[in-house]
C-alpha cells in the first residue's frame, strides 16, 4: 500500500518525463497508471468528470482575469477622477502611459515564451499576478515620491501582465477538447465584462472619497491591488499546472481525462525546446494572418479600454455619472463573450462568430464618428463596440486549438498575447489632444480596423478550408488505436502531423 501510493505521488510529481521517448508527459502517465487498460468513460461519467474540472479550474482563472482587467481599466476611470490634475498630466501625457504598459508587455512576451516552457505554468500564472500588484499598485506611491515619470508604474504593471493572458489559454486547453475548450475560454473571458462594471461601480465609490492627501483614485488603487493579491496566492496554491498534478481528481479520474483529450493531438506537456519548431512559426501562414487579425481587434479594444470613460464624459456628464454609465459596456462583454462560446461549442464557425461580433464594432464605430449631435446615439455607439471584446476569445481558443507541437505552441500564444499588445499601442495613440474633445479620427480608426477584422476572419477561414483540403489529399497515416494512441502524444506540430486537422 505504501509502495502503490509512493508510485502515485512520483508520477504525479513529474518524474516520468524523464523517459527517452520524445513523447508528451501525458502519455507516461496514463502508460504507468493502474487504470491504463480500461474502458474509455460513458458520456455520463464523462460530463460528472467535465464539471468536478470546471467548478475548480474556471472560477481561479476567471478571478485572474477578472482582476488583471480591473487593474489595468483602472487607469480609464482614473482619468475622469482627478488623476491627470493630481499628477499634472499635460498634452498626450495619458496617452503616453497608457501607450508604454502595452509596449513593456510586448517586450516581456518574447522571454516569457521560452520561460512558459520549462516552468510550471499554473505556478508561473500565480507568481506574475502577484508581482503584477507589488510591481504597480503597492509601489506606485514609492514612484511618485521619488518623481519618477507617471508611465513608469505602468511599465512595471505591463512587464508583469506579460505571462498571465499566455498562461490562461494554455492551461485551459489542457484539460478539454477543442470544442469543449471553447466555452470555458469564454466564461474566464467574461471576466474582463465583470472588470467594467465593477470598475465603475468602484470608481463611483471612491469618488465619493474627499482627502487632500490621499485621492480616490489612489485609494482605488491600493485595494484593487490587495483583491488582487489574494487571488494570486489562490493560483499558486489550488491551480494545478497540469491535469497530471490535479489532488482533487483520482488516478483513474486523471486518465479517462488525458484519453479524452488525446484527440486534440496538441499535447499537455514537453520540456524540450525544439528549434525547428521555432523555425516553423516563422513560415506558417495561419499564424500571421492571426497576428493581423488580432492587432486589428485589438486597436478597438484599447480606445474602449483607456479612453470610454473619458469620451463619456466629454458628451456632458459628471465624472460619477461617467463612471457608472460606461458599466453597460461590461454587460455587452459578457453577453457576446458568452454567446460565442456557446455558439462555437455547439456549431464551430469561429470564423462567422468573429465576424458577427465584428459587425456592432462597425455600427458603433460609426454612431461614434458620424452621430456627433446626438449624444445618446454616441452612448449607444461606445457600447456595442464593446462587442468586439468576443473577437479576441475566439482568436485565443482558435490559436491553442490549431497549433501544436509544444514548443510551437508556447511561442505562438505568446505571439498572438504580444500582437494584442502593439493593437493596443497603436489604438490609445489614435487619441491626441489636439483632437479632443470628439476625437473624431479615433472613432473613425475604430470603424475602418472593425472592417478590416471581419475581412481578415474570413481569409483565415479560407486558408484553413484549404489546408485541410492539402491534408485530406496527402497519404493517409497509421490509423489511431488503443493499441498505438502514442501517436496522438507524439510531440509533432500541426504541419508535421498528416492527421492533424484545423478547425475553423
Amino acid at each position: 500500500m505504501t509502495e502503490s501510493k509512493a508510485d502515485e505521488n512520483s508520477k504525479r510529481n513529474g518524474s516520468y518525463s524523464t523517459r527517452g521517448r520524445d513523447l508528451d508527459q501525458a502519455y507516461w502517465y496514463v502508460q504507468e497508471s493502474r487504470s491504463h487498460n480500461e474502458d474509455r468513460a460513458s458520456a455520463g461519467e464523462l460530463k460528472a468528470l467535465r464539471r468536478k474540472v470546471d467548478w475548480r479550474i474556471v472560477p481561479i482563472m476567471f478571478c485572474c482575469y477578472t482582476m488583471q482587467f480591473i487593474d489595468k481599466v483602472a487607469l480609464n476611470y482614473a482619468a475622469v477622477m482627478g488623476l491627470n490634475r493630481d499628477l499634472r498630466l499635460k498634452g498626450n501625457e495619458f496617452t503616453n502611459a497608457a501607450t508604454w504598459f502595452f509596449i513593456s508587455l510586448l517586450i516581456a512576451e518574447v522571454p516569457n515564451a521560452m520561460i512558459l516552457q520549462k516552468v510550471p505554468v499554473a505556478k508561473w500564472l500565480g507568481v506574475f499576478v502577484l508581482t503584477y500588484v507589488l510591481g504597480f499598485h503597492l509601489v506606485g506611491e514609492l514612484l511618485q515620491l521619488v518623481r519618477l515619470p507617471p508611465m513608469a508604474a505602468r511599465i512595471f504593471l505591463g512587464i508583469f501582465e506579460a505571462a498571465i493572458a499566455p498562461s490562461l489559454m494554455l492551461i485551459s486547453s489542457q484539460w478539454y477538447t477543442k470544442s469543449e475548450a471553447a466555452p470555458r475560454f469564454s466564461v474566464w473571458y467574461s471576466g474582463l465584462g465583470l472588470g467594467q462594471i465593477l470598475g465603475g461601480i468602484v470608481s463611483f465609490a471612491f469618488q465619493q472619497v474627499k482627502n487632500p492627501f490621499f485621492s480616490g483614485w489612489k485609494i482605488m488603487f491600493v485595494v484593487l491591488g490587495l483583491v488582487t493579491v489574494i487571488i494570486g496566492f489562490i493560483t499558486f496554491f489550488f491551480l494545478p499546472d497540469t491535469p497530471m498534478k490535479a489532488h482533487f481528481l483520482s488516478e483513474s479520474e486523471i486518465v479517462v481525462l488525458l484519453k479524452h483529450v488525446a484527440v486534440n493531438q496538441t499535447g499537455i506537456v514537453n520540456k524540450r525546446v525544439k528549434p525547428r519548431q521555432i523555425l516553423e512559426i516563422l513560415f506558417d501562414v495561419q499564424l500571421w494572418l492571426m497576428v493581423v487579425l488580432t492587432i486589428l481587434i485589438s486597436i478597438s479594444s484599447g480606445v474602449v479600454t483607456t479612453y470610454s470613460a473619458t469620451l463619456i464624459r466629454n458628451f456632458g456628464f459628471t465624472p460619477p455619472d461617467a463612471a457608472l454609465l460606461n458599466m453597460p459596456s461590461g454587460i455587452v462583454s459578457i453577453l457576446s463573450t458568452l454567446i460565442v462560446g456557446y455558439g462555437v461549442r455547439h456549431t464551430s464557425n469561429r470564423w462567422a462568430w468573429l465576424i458577427a461580433c465584428c459587425v456592432p464594432g462597425i455600427l458603433g464605430g460609426a454612431l461614434m464618428s458620424f452621430a456627433t449631435s446626438n449624444r445618446g446615439a454616441q452612448l449607444a455607439g461606445i457600447y456595442l463596440v464593446n462587442a468586439i471584446t468576443a473577437t479576441l476569445i475566439i482568436i485565443y481558443q482558435w490559436t491553442s486549438s490549431n497549433v501544436a507541437g509544444h514548443t510551437k505552441r508556447v511561442i505562438a500564444v505568446s505571439l498572438v498575447a504580444g500582437s494584442f499588445s502593439v493593437g493596443n499601442i497603436i489604438g490609445p495613440q489614435t487619441f491626441q489632444a489636439r483632437d479632443a474633445p470628439d476625437y473624431i479620427p479615433a472613432k473613425i480608426t475604430v470603424l475602418a480596423t472593425q472592417a478590416a477584422a471581419a475581412l481578415m476572419a474570413f481569409l483565415t477561414f479560407v486558408y484553413y478550408v484549404l489546408a485541410n483540403k492539402r491534408k485530406d489529399a496527402a497519404p493517409v497515416e497509421v490509423e489511431v488505436t488503443d493499441q498505438n494512441r502514442e501517436h496522438l502524444w507524439e510531440d509533432r506540430t500541426d504541419k508535421e502531423n498528416k492527421s492533424f486537422r484545423y478547425v475553423y
